[in-house]
């Protein structure tokens, strides 16, 4: 287990240093001129060389690459060139608004895709089947944005039950930050409910017939013993797979449903600093994405071992 641990620290390490290459070249390689979009059009030459001097732009590329990794893992990912405030802070402010969303999502996304998975596992081929294959083929084929537009219409508008934008933390009112969550997350996780419905009931079919699960029923164990503490117990595996993978389209998605219903995100700061070429932002909100990415991925991995101790983790089956 230790030198598991050990190896997928050490890539993703080698990860997050590749991340940080592409990140660095890739916001270098955008059309315009970052000095001229901060000093304006009309800046004259000078005031544009003393920019490209503080900030370090006059120097050569692996300069400039090292300077921003020394930055960067000090914790300091520079200052917005629209608000001039620091990206860290900036970035400090706008996280915790989609992580509540994103977990909320989630939650969501579990309850839903699990129920349905194994309901149309356990029901195969009757009408419980067939709705809820309908209703993750529709999960999967209904774009975000038009469903977020649908929620805003339907309950904010027409059914006025929920608000249509806003953003209350959990911390402050659990209530009304439940109220103005529910449709954002409701809209946000439709797509990985579906995606886990359709993995579930996959796994839950192949468990099922398997011998382990005919020889509990033969000893006389309960239907609902026999799917949820065992057939749904290793199909767990599966869902836990594409929940780790599925984070990173969350966060992408977060983009379009903070835009609709008018959160202060992630999503929305990402939006914002494309649209005002703010470089040193996009920089910082690509780095943390992907670190976050990265971090989610190792958690992901060293669950498995917890979840099913048959797994192999370093050559060696964990005990």
């Amino acid at each position: 287990m230790r030198r598991y641990l050990l190896r997928r620290l050490l890539e993703s390490v080698v990860t997050l240093i590749l991340v940080t290459m592409v990140v660095f070249a890739g916001v270098r390689a955008l059309p315009g001129d970052q000095v001229r979009a901060l000093a304006g059009e009309e800046a004259d030459p000078a005031a544009l060389e003393q920019l490209r001097h503080e900030y370090g732009l006059d120097q050569p590329i692996p300069v400039q690459y090292a300077r921003y990794v020394a930055k960067a893992f000090s914790g300091d990912l520079g200052t917005s060139a629209r608000t001039g405030l620091p990206v860290a802070d900036t970035i400090r402010h706008a996280l915790p608004v989609t992580l509540q969303l994103s977990a909320f999502a989630v939650v969501i996304a579990v309850l839903i895709g699990l129920t349905t998975g194994v309901l149309a596992a356990v029901r195969r081929r009757t009408a419980a089947e067939w709705a809820a294959n309908t209703v993750a083929l529709l999960g999967l084929s209904v774009p975000n944005f038009w469903f977020g537009l649908m929620a805003v219409l339907i309950f904010a508008i027409a059914f006025p039950v929920l608000p249509a934008s806003g953003f209350v933390s959990v911390f402050d009112n659990p209530v009304e930050s439940f109220r103005h969550l529910l449709m954002p997350a409701v809209v946000l996780g439709s797509g990985l409910a579906a995606v886990i419905m359709r993995q579930c009931r996959s796994a839950m079919l192949e468990a099922l017939g398997a011998d382990y699960v005919r020889t509990a029923r033969a000893k006389g164990l309960g239907g609902a013993q026999v799917v949820l503490g065992h057939a749904l117990r290793n199909s767990l595996i599966v869902v836990t797979t594409i929940v780790g993978l599925q984070l990173g389209v969350l966060i992408s998605g977060a983009v379009v449903t903070e835009q609709i219903f008018v959160l202060p995100g992630f999503g929305k700061l990402t939006i914002d600093a494309v649209f005002t070429r703010d470089y040193p932002l996009i920089q910082g909100v690509v780095l943390v994405t992907a670190t976050a990415y990265i971090g989610l991925n190792l958690l992901v991995d060293l669950l498995y071992s917890v979840i099913d101790p048959r797994v192999r983790v370093g050559g060696a089956v964990a005990q």
